[in-house]
């Protein structure tokens, strides 16, 4: 083989790059599946030829390996490049909706119990203040000063696990 890549490596791989119409990165990859094959099949170099005559075989096997890799990449989809992939939304995750949720919850389960109805009544059934108030039969300054202190308690809570910073 090292003699074969001694005197044949460079002319094929300048083959390879006319195949390939100057991409290198192809080039090589066709010029080192070229070498394997003729590693694998030692029959191909026959006893009563030199290794100077070789060449002609190394070429073929070159151009139907281009040939071949042509045809594969028009039947998968195109490649892409970094910039397409910023285009591309993000799938949803669902273990991140999960970590939040879960870290909400504990949070909300550090609140006293007076603060966790105001904030369910608040934030999770969405009811205005007064509406609150009503619910809980609070006046309405103390639904105030109890969502003040429960989201104020929850931010801490969330800011002391690494949470929105």
């Amino acid at each position: 083989m090292e003699i074969i890549v001694e005197l044949h490596g460079s002319a094929l791989h300048r083959f390879c790059l006319s195949l390939t119409r100057g991409d290198r990165w192809r080039a090589e990859e066709i010029t080192q599946e070229t070498l394997v094959r003729a590693w694998k099949h030692p029959t191909a170099i026959d006893a009563s030829r030199e290794f100077e005559s070789f060449r002609p075989w190394l070429f073929t096997v070159a151009r139907r390996i281009a040939i071949d890799a042509a045809r594969a990449r028009r039947v998968r989809p195109p490649e892409c490049n970094d910039a397409v992939l910023t285009l591309i939304a993000e799938p949803e995750r669902g273990y991140d909706r999960l970590l939040v949720a879960e870290l909400v919850r504990d949070a909300l389960a550090s609140l006293t119990a007076e603060q966790q109805a105001v904030i369910y009544c608040l934030y999770f059934r969405s009811l205005t203040g007064l509406e609150t108030a009503k619910e809980l039969g609070v006046p309405l300054g103390t639904v105030k000063s109890r969502s003040h202190y429960a989201v104020k308690a929850l931010k801490q809570a969330l800011e002391g696990v690494g949470f929105g910073k």
